[in-house]
């Protein structure tokens, strides 16, 4: 099996995660995987597992957009759009990023980071957050 079909494998997970699909991450991570993204910084299959299942408790209809693929050995980029709308609330959002993937000689994933920017994603579609947040964005480029 190559890099590229274990890159596959993840990605088609992203595309179809759901709560119960989660566990698979046991399948596709190693046992040690680390794990960052703007709100976490974890080790291993279970804290992984972790993140996704509070993913589902936080918003709701979650799921990624895969857009592009790049494959360098055993390192991989995926970009993505992360879909979802907030609890109590129908009102699509979209979240733009990308992640850094290395998988390991058995083509399990050893390094996740997720790269995205909290600020403009997430805290500016905050109604009260949001107004100081490109008010802070404003006085920056001034």
């Amino acid at each position: 099996m190559t890099y590229k079909t274990h890159l596959n494998k993840l990605v088609n997970f992203f595309e179809n995660v759901s709560l119960q699909s989660v566990s698979v991450i046991a399948e596709l991570y190693d046992a040690n995987a680390h794990f960052k993204d703007p709100f976490n910084e974890v080790k291993g299959q279970q804290a992984i597992m972790k993140i996704f299942q509070h993913m589902f408790k936080q918003v709701g209809s979650p799921r990624f957009v895969i857009s592009q693929t790049i494959q360098q050995d055993a390192d991989a980029f995926i970009v993505w759009d992360f879909e979802f709308h907030m609890k109590g609330n129908t009102t699509p959002q979209c979240i733009h990023g990308s992640s850094h993937i290395r998988f390991n000689s058995e083509g399990k994933v050893i390094y996740h980071r997720d790269y995205w920017d909290a600020a403009e994603e997430l805290y500016e579609k905050i109604p009260v957050l949001g107004n100081l947040m490109r008010f802070l964005k404003r006085q920056a480029r001034s």
